[in-house]
């Protein structure tokens, strides 16, 4: 018998040698380990097959099989035990959890968190233009359209780019900086671009900046104007396909439009505004927020961010036309009473109740055919391959858990969302302390070990405390833009800024917009140039006396490392120095 042993391993050895002298490429090659391993391959074969051989040959016996027939059994009745108990388990444990919860008035059914549907004629997602943002790839009740059966022809006329290359295009200023645009830049940019194509309009001669910057954007002229009619009716829900079974595959095509849409409106306010055109500016500002406003209501963190980012880049205009002293006193009123509609807070608690009953369904949806499991993954790891021995315990796992382990997952993600996320962002007291959200992201990490009850939390929980530190930041800008405006109020009636906040608190009858970080009143004192500067103490919770933190980069085009940094330093609303 060991003589057939050494056979067998001398066989599997050449086998592997065989293989490994046509696999291998290059010097590199450690043969020595190789070598180890296909002698440990060889032994492991050899002693499977052998075990099996003997096996065999003890159930021929018809005793040994009856006892092998009985063990088998049991097993089976083991097997089927244990899974019908964790089956019960797991349902009992998640209806349980719900009812506990939703007697304090939570919900956890996605269809609870799906915006009501309104009126075509009264909805602004439905109207013609925006239509045009989304009809080439979800017809108007949100099915997606195959990519093959796309009109290839279809006008998007809410694809308003502002340049032709985004490499070698201008940059608007930066009001977290304390930058004025440069729109002879942008004139420069379209003159130039004259030279080959005929992308956007210029004059035959130079004029002013704004001017220029006006006639290149002027092509756009027409859809601003239906856009603008269209910003009138009274609801906006877009036709998403809520009703589909795994809400991953939710289509958004129009959040980038509409962002795209929301730097052209930028660029054109800026320029009305330094063309001495202050109402056009003020018009399209409030379209740029009503754009914004336009997504408030979908379920999800993505279009959360993107509002977040849409009110940033509207934001500029405002700055700019507050540091040049360009808006009167009605328009500055008509931008307070629109900013004062934003409650990012209160929008945070409901997108992470959203995304957790998104979530449920994805489990349930997965679970009803496991094979779904791979568009998951791989979406979820971006077609990155995990490693190989982890992939496989990991598919065999999965594929044999029982159904309770499913409803075990789904308590899991809804403690997270409720015990952590949801208690990041303190929407009654518009506060977000930074001290809770490091400590949560430490406490989760120590505590969410792998196990079979968490997979799909570590699978599909979005990183900690980034959407609640966004959250901050968005809000935080919004309340230095107010209470910006009615300084620039109070400058326009006594001719300077107040020497304290004080002095404008009548005007605002809930309270002065307050430093979300903490709770407590904003930074404010004037400078010697007779301007002022107003700030928060920013994620690190420190009076920093005014001082942004930049990123430190070699690449200036890479936005995730250009601009502040949002983890140090404070959160300043400042204009440049005289």
């Amino acid at each position: 018998m060991f003589g057939a042993w050494l056979v067998i391993v001398g066989a599997t050895f050449l086998v592997l040698l065989a293989f490994a002298f046509w696999q291998q490429s290059g010097p590199s090659f450690n043969w020595l380990l190789a070598l180890f391993y296909m002698l440990l391959l060889g032994a492991i074969v050899a002693t499977i097959f052998l075990l099996l051989w003997l096996f065999i040959r003890w159930l021929c016996n018809w005793k040994n099989f009856r006892r092998f027939i009985f063990v088998l059994a049991c097993l089976a009745t083991l097997i089927a035990l244990f899974y019908a108990e964790e089956d019960w388990r797991g349902k009992h444990d998640w209806e349980k959890y719900k009812r506990e919860w939703e007697a304090k008035g939570e919900k956890f059914d996605f269809k609870d968190f799906v915006p009501p549907p309104v009126p075509d004629d009264q909805n602004f997602a439905m109207s013609p233009i925006v239509f045009t943002s989304y009809g080439q790839i979800l017809t108007r009740d949100g099915k997606a359209i195959p990519p093959d059966k796309r009109d290839t022809n279809f006008v998007n006329r809410l694809n308003m780019d502002i340049v032709h290359n985004y490499e070698e295009s201008p940059k608007n200023g930066d009001w977290r900086t304390a930058k004025i645009s440069d729109l002879k830049t942008w004139r420069d940019y379209y003159r130039a671009l004259a030279a080959t194509t005929n992308e956007f309009p210029v004059a035959p001669q130079p004029q002013s900046p704004a001017a220029d910057v006006l006639l290149a954007l002027s092509k756009y002229n027409p859809a601003i104007e239906e856009l603008r009619q269209a910003g009138q009716l009274s609801y906006s829900r877009f036709p998403l396909d809520y009703g589909i079974e795994d809400p991953a595959e939710i289509l958004l095509p129009h959040l980038h439009v509409l962002k795209q849409c929301s730097l052209a409106l930028q660029l054109r306010a800026i320029a009305e505004l330094q063309n001495g055109e202050s109402e056009k500016a003020f018009d399209d500002v409030k379209l740029a927020l009503r754009l914004a406003d336009s997504i408030h209501s979908e379920p999800f963190i993505i279009s959360q961010l993107v509002r977040y980012a849409m009110v940033q880049i509207a934001l500029q205009p405002v700055w700019e036309g507050l540091a040049e002293h360009h808006w009167s006193d009605a328009q500055l009123a008509g931008l307070d009473a629109e900013l004062s509609k934003l409650d990012f807070p209160a929008d945070y608690e409901f997108s992470v109740r959203g995304e957790r009953s998104s979530r449920s369904k994805i489990i349930d949806w997965i679970e009803q055919k496991r094979s779904r499991y791979w568009s998951l993954a791989d979406m979820v790891n971006n077609n990155n391959q995990p490693n190989t021995m982890e992939n496989f315990l990991g598919t065999v796992a999965f594929y044999l858990a029982p159904k309770g382990w499913f409803y075990q997952n789904e308590i899991t993600i809804a403690q997270v969302e409720q015990q952590w996320n949801l208690t990041l962002v303190d929407a009654t007291n518009q506060t977000v302390s930074p001290k809770i959200v490091e400590h949560a992201a430490t406490a989760l990490e120590s505590s969410l070990h792998t196990t079979p009850f968490n997979f799909f939390a570590r699978l599909l929980l979005p990183a900690l405390g980034v959407f609640a530190q966004k959250t901050a930041y968005a809000q935080n800008a919004v309340s230095m833009a107010r209470v910006a405006i009615v300084l620039e109020r109070y400058h326009i009636a006594n001719g300077t800024y107040p020497d304290s906040l004080d002095a404008i608190a009548s005007q605002f009858p809930e309270g002065i917009p307050h430093d979300i970080i903490n709770g407590e009143p904003l930074h404010y004192r004037r400078t010697d140039d007779g301007q002022f500067i107003l700030y928060s103490v920013g994620w690190n919770e420190t009076d920093d006396g005014g001082v942004v933190v930049f990123k430190n980069t070699s690449n200036p085009r890479d936005e995730s490392k250009t601009g502040i940094d949002m983890d140090k330093g404070d959160w300043v609303w400042r204009y440049p120095a005289k």
